[in-house]
């Protein structure tokens, strides 16, 4: 199996298959099976916490930012309003946030963290660790990745 070094010095080069309708040369489908494989990692760990992954990724913008409004939370997180609404209403039953609507702008509701929800960030210091490990990579790989990862991303998501 290749590294990430390995597969960076050789970028340039012409895939071996082209574009071919192989699964072993679809890199959505890599990018599929990494996905799956780094989430179940995250299940036990995040279990421990009462998260699931996208709850997870909540609580860290929050633990980032305390007060979010819900659009800059889910411009954040690359989520539609309609997806997030049930998050945000499960973890605020779970006592770890609140909504609130702006004194400022009534049609605006800004989540904040509860005391609880603050407290988790000591629990949850672990997990990128835990992650990272799993993960197996060096910094230097761990930081092309996410580059890597970042600029497809962008690149798809254009228009």
């Amino acid at each position: 199996m290749s590294t990430v070094g390995e597969l960076v010095d050789t970028a340039g080069a012409e895939p071996a298959q082209g574009h071919t309708l192989l699964l072993d040369d679809q890199l959505c489908f890599a990018l599929y099976a990494a996905s799956r494989a780094v989430t179940a990692r995250y299940r036990p760990l995040l279990e421990e916490l009462g998260l699931t992954y996208p709850q997870y990724l909540v609580m860290l913008v929050l633990w980032e930012q305390d007060s979010i409004s819900v659009r800059d939370l889910g411009a954040a997180l690359q989520l539609e309003s309609s997806t997030l609404s049930p998050l945000l209403k499960r973890l605020e039953a779970g006592g770890l946030l609140r909504r609130e609507r702006r004194p400022d702008d009534e049609r605006s509701v800004a989540i904040r963290l509860t005391e609880a929800g603050a407290l988790l960030q000591g629990r949850a210091r672990t997990v990128p660790v835990d992650i990272g490990a799993a993960m197996g990579l060096t910094p230097e790989q761990h930081t092309l990745t996410r580059h890597l990862l970042r600029l497809l991303t962008a690149n798809v998501s254009q228009v």
